[in-house]
């Protein structure tokens, strides 16, 4: 295994209009439309590189991730040809998954999530296109 391409960062946010127009000077990205994912209870918008994600209740994990740790850096991304074969290739190596088997996300992609115990700390997403 190389490693795998980043394939954007996700930023937790309250309010995914008005983190926008903070972000689209540093990104010379314009929002594209906020997606509802009421599956995993947030919405998702992406400038460029840049997904934000505000929680859609009170429940949200990501409501309780803002509340514990305030807005900022809720995961990287990597992109991967086949996530359910690079979980198995991560999990033979050691590495604590959240997902044994890939979920639908954002966009319409295959994602899943590797444990922060596992990475150092930080909550990594695979994701395939």
């Amino acid at each position: 295994m190389n490693g795998y391409p980043l394939d954007h960062v996700a930023i937790a946010v309250r309010s995914i209009r008005a983190s926008a127009a903070l972000f689209k000077p540093v990104t010379g990205h314009s929002c594209s439309i906020i997606e509802e994912l009421p599956a995993h209870d947030v919405n998702v918008a992406f400038l460029g590189p840049l997904e934000l994600i505000e929680p859609r209740s009170a429940q949200s994990p990501v409501a309780q991730f803002i509340e514990q740790q305030g807005p900022g850096l809720h995961h990287v991304a990597y992109r991967v040809i086949d996530v359910a074969a690079a979980l198995e290739d991560l999990k033979s190596r050691g590495f604590r998954l959240i997902d044994e088997k890939p979920r639908p996300g954002a966009r319409g992609h295959q994602v899943a999530f590797l444990h922060p115990e596992a990475t150092g700390g930080t909550l990594i997403e695979l994701v395939q296109r």
